[in-house]
């Protein structure tokens, strides 16, 4: 009995759209169950057979008739309890066939009180509430009808006739019944030819049941008479069999009956065992009980219902029942009937809990396997049954299958066998057993109505998904279990909504892992499902922690049944998987868009880049993106993105600055040291010849831009340009940021107050560092690379006074208007300061290292001087080039230089003695050593100084250096 109350969730609810009110329902009564009868299975099995409802109700009357004939002296006047007439004629409602002055009747009228037994189980009597009416046919007549027919009534009474006059000193139990009335009848005592076959029929398959399907005793395989019984019986099915009492057939067939109806059970009782086996013998006594209650009052018991049930358990010697499975059967039976009648009916439910209290006491008196069996079966899932406003009756049902629970603990079996009782909760298990039957259906039922409200909004502008839909649905499922059905419960479990939700957790969270699990991107829908799973969880955990505050452990146990769903780290890990394919995405789009810049000013009125506007268009659609995903963590997850943004346009930069060269790309070679004399007549074959190597050397060094000569200035202004847009829009993206972060629902000020601009670390540094080589490189390549021809190669080359500045100066002038017309105002600065540094760095050079073709003589330093002057004139440009402090101090080592060239021979001798000196010691006294020839420029360097001799155009510098390292003086 106890399981009655447990398995029915599992697959075997059926809910109805709208409860079934009860015909007898008044507006006072509770509300009816939405349980019809035909949901609630029986406990004792089902048959194997194929007897339908009717056949096992004829079979129970003819029974019932047998045993009521065959124990009394004088004939059993059974209308008296059960009504002849057949439903088809006559309603339940109407009275006949019994005279007021029957027997029956009167005992009926003169009853002054209800039965021992209704007075015992605390059940009413028909009509007896207040209010009522009693029906006009409640009397004992029709009050308990099988809904047999007359002729079928008539039939087996004169079949009993013939029976009981071979039964002279023997009892009813050693008679096979359906055998006795197959042989009693023939076809010519039915008026239909079919009625005839029915009948037949039913009979063989009775015969078929409690021998063949449902034996009491356990049939052999190899027993012969089985086997015999079995072809014997379906071919009757197929092929009617003729019946009587002489008859060949019947003969067979009697003998393969009476061979296993016969077998010991090992009693020493010679009933025949056709009958008496589970579950054929529980349902036929069960038909039986239930005609216990009144016809026309079905929550009632009939008056005579002492007297009725004396003559129902006559047939316990040929259904082999006992007073345990008595008293089981008819617990069942009340209980059935309180549910099948809208649980409306209190009492009956309270007589079912009192009844069970006799089977407690059979389980502790007997262990009958089959007892304990039979009480392990099923009862309704409450979610089912019960709502807010029968929830009262719940406690009574929950008592009820405590009650049961407890009377299973006496059994010994395997479940308990190795505990002692005492260590048993056996109301909080069983509690804890229907709270999770009930919630797995509930959820079940949940799922599928989610999936039929997606379909019902799949044309709807935004459907939400089916796991969104169905994590809402169990928040509410949650909840109302908390508040209605776990107050009930915790009579008898003190968790019981912590059971409860820790059930709908485990439920959910086989749906979400897999769905997670099968998530590659992150889309809307899907961050839909994850937030409301995140929701959903928070809630359940919630309420696990409020009613575990007061328990030993907190709860911590069933908590521990609830493992994260780990819905919004799935939520991270798809964001960042995101952010992952965006940035690679970006970087494809960096490589394609460079791969297309032809870096041309005309391609954009501002001078830069069309791909950097791509790309910075891109990075705000990507930002834009992800702060309208609807998560959560967007400050947690942020850092991931601006990292990945941040490598791409650093990526931008390195690949803008890169094929450009740089300063030292553009710098010749430092030649090494000569001596040259003016008027040589080698002079004008080493020009040309010098020239020729000059050229051919600067060529293999400097590497041009993109590999193509043709590349001019404009293009690295453009790339100057677009690097400054670039970093001009880190502070841009920042603000940007910032805005989104405040209309977060989970930033904190602390988020976007501590600086968020340092969290592009790299693109600053990148772009400082691409801007300086990209300024130098533009700035080197002029000067000696653009301009060579005439800073190299015609500055002061022979005559310095017939060979000035004036010619490199107008070149740089040129320049100078292409990039004050490129570059943007904010860097023109640093690039125009840049090429006035490469213009003095060259200046430098052709005095220092300018080759044999170039020497000077004290007189020319004044034109020197003077070039100089118009070099830094020329980047001051009155006023509104350069600033004078940034000319003078870049400037700095040319007029440090430049006095050297006023300088006497031999005062330059000196000077150059004294340092070398001071620079090696005591080891450069019996030979000054040649120093390396290479920078930086520097009057008191001693390499400075070494050049300056090498250039001077006097026979002093010429006997220095032949003396000292042996240069010649002529060539």
């Amino acid at each position: 009995m106890a399981h009655l109350f447990r398995d029915l969730s599992l697959g075997h609810s059926k809910r109805e759209s709208t409860p079934r009110p009860s015909p007898l329902q008044t507006k006072s009564q509770p509300m009816p169950s939405k349980l019809i009868s035909a949901d609630l299975q029986s406990p004792f099995g089902q048959l194997a057979s194929q007897l339908s409802d009717s056949d096992v109700r004829f079979t129970a009357y003819d029974v019932f008739l047998a045993v009521c004939r065959t124990s009394s002296s004088k004939p059993l006047s059974t209308s008296a309890f059960f009504n002849s007439n057949s439903p088809s004629h006559n309603s339940p409602g109407q009275n006949h066939n019994h005279s007021p002055n029957t027997p029956a009747l009167q005992r009926w009228l003169t009853s002054a009180a209800a039965s021992k037994m209704k007075k015992a189980l605390g059940l009413k009597s028909p009509g007896s509430s207040p209010g009522s009416k009693k029906s006009p046919g409640s009397g004992p007549g029709s009050g308990i009808q099988m809904r047999v027919p007359e002729a079928v009534d008539a039939r087996v009474r004169r079949s009993l006739l013939r029976i009981g006059g071979g039964l002279v000193g023997r009892r009813i139990e050693s008679v096979v019944l359906p055998l006795e009335l197959l042989q009693q009848l023939k076809q010519s005592d039915f008026s239909v030819q079919q009625e005839y076959g029915e009948w037949q029929k039913r009979n063989l398959k009775v015969l078929e049941a409690g021998l063949l399907l449902h034996p009491r005793v356990p049939l052999d395989k190899s027993n012969n008479a089985s086997q015999r019984l079995r072809r014997i019986i379906h071919a009757a099915l197929d092929r009617p069999i003729e019946t009587g009492k002489n008859n060949e057939s019947m003969q067979v067939l009697r003998t393969a009956v009476m061979s296993l109806a016969s077998r010991s059970d090992g009693s020493l009782s010679d009933s025949c065992h056709w009958a008496d086996g589970i579950p054929l013998n529980l349902r036929l006594y069960e038909i039986l009980l239930e005609t216990c209650f009144d016809i026309n009052d079905e929550t009632s018991i009939i008056e005579e219902v002492d007297e009725l049930m004396e003559h129902i358990k006559k047939t316990w010697v040929i259904l082999g029942i006992n007073q345990m499975l008595h008293n089981l059967c008819f617990t069942w039976v009340l209980f059935h009937r309180f549910v099948a009648t809208g649980q409306g009916k209190m009492d009956l439910l309270y007589a079912a809990d009192s009844q069970l209290a006799h089977v407690a006491k059979d389980v502790k008196t007997t262990k009958d396997p089959d007892n304990s069996r039979i009480l392990k079966k099923r009862l309704l899932a409450y979610h089912d049954t019960f709502d807010s406003r029968n929830i009262y009756t719940m406690q009574g049902i929950v008592s009820l299958g405590v009650s049961a629970a407890k009377i299973l603990v006496e059994d010994v079996t395997t479940e308990y066998r190795r505990k002692k009782k005492g260590e048993v909760d056996v109301a909080r298990n069983r509690i804890d057993t229907y709270i999770r039957s009930s919630l797995h259906t509930a959820f079940a039922q949940r799922m599928e109505k989610a999936d039929s409200s997606r379909r019902a909004s799949k044309n709807q502008l935004n459907p939400l998904p089916i796991l969104a839909i169905l994590a809402k649905d169990v928040g509410e499922l949650a909840v109302h279990e908390k508040h209605i059905f776990s107050p009930v419960l915790k009579g008898w479990h003190p968790l019981a909504a912590v059971v409860a939700v820790a059930t709908l957790h485990g439920c959910y969270a086989n749906e979400i892992k897999q769905f997670i699990s099968g998530v590659t991107e992150l889309s809307s829908d899907i961050v839909q499902v994850l937030r409301a799973a995140d929701k959903l969880e928070k809630d359940l955990v919630q309420i696990a922690v409020e009613d575990a505050v007061d328990s030993d452990d907190g709860g911590k146990a069933i908590i521990h049944e609830m493992p994260p769903y780990e819905a919004e780290a799935a939520i991270g890990n798809l964001v960042k998987g995101g952010i992952k394919t965006r940035v690679d995405r970006l970087k494809e789009c960096v490589d394609r868009a460079l791969l297309q810049e032809v870096w041309s000013q005309q391609t954009n009125q501002e001078g830069q880049a069309p791909s950097a506007v791509e790309i910075l268009r891109i990075i705000d659609e990507t930002l834009d993106a992800f702060f309208q995903l609807p998560i959560p963590t967007h400050p947690t997850l942020l850092p991931d993105l601006i990292v990945g943004l941040d490598k791409c346009l650093q990526y931008y930069v390195i690949k803008t600055k890169s094929g450009c060269g740089s300063r030292n790309t553009y710098i010749p070679t430092m030649p090494a040291l000569t001596r040259c004399e003016i008027g040589s007549k080698f002079q004008g074959v080493w020009k040309k010849k010098e020239k020729s190597q000059n050229s051919q050397n600067r060529n293999s060094q400097v590497a041009t831009m993109n590999g193509d000569n043709s590349f001019g200035t404009p293009q690295p202004c453009v790339r100057i340009n677009t690097l400054h847009r670039i970093r001009s829009e880190m502070d841009v993206l920042e603000k940007r940021i910032i805005s989104h972060l405040r209309n977060c629902e989970s930033a904190r000020e602390v988020e976007f107050s501590n600086g968020l601009s340092k969290k592009f670390e790299l693109t600053p540094a990148a772009f400082v560092e691409g801007v300086q080589q990209l300024s130098e490189a533009v700035a080197y390549k002029i000067v000696f690379h653009d301009l060579s021809h005439v800073l190299w190669d015609g500055l002061y080359v022979g005559e310095p006074s017939s060979s000035k500045i004036d010619s490199l100066l107008q070149e740089l002038e040129q320049n100078l208007l292409i990039i004050s017309e490129t570059v943007h105002e904010r860097v023109r600065t640093r690039v125009i300061t840049d090429l006035m540094k490469a213009s003095c760095d060259g200046f430098l050079l052709v005095l220092l290292a300018g080759g044999p073709s170039r020497a000077f003589s004290r007189q020319d330093s004044q034109i020197i001087e003077d070039d100089f002057k118009a070099l830094k004139y020329l980047f001051w440009a009155n006023g509104d080039g350069l600033p004078a402090d940034l000319i003078d101090k870049f400037s700095a080592t040319v007029r440090g230089v430049l006095p050297l060239f006023r300088t006497d021979t031999e005062s330059l001798v000196e000077r150059f003695r004294h340092v070398t000196l001071e620079t090696y010691g005591s080891s450069a006294r019996s030979r000054l050593p040649l120093r390396p020839t290479s920078g930086p420029w520097n009057p008191t360097e001693p390499n400075t100084l070494l050049r300056m001799l090498c250039y001077r155009n006097e026979e002093t510098a010429s006997k220095f250096l032949k003396k000292t390292y042996n240069l010649p003086k002529k060539l």
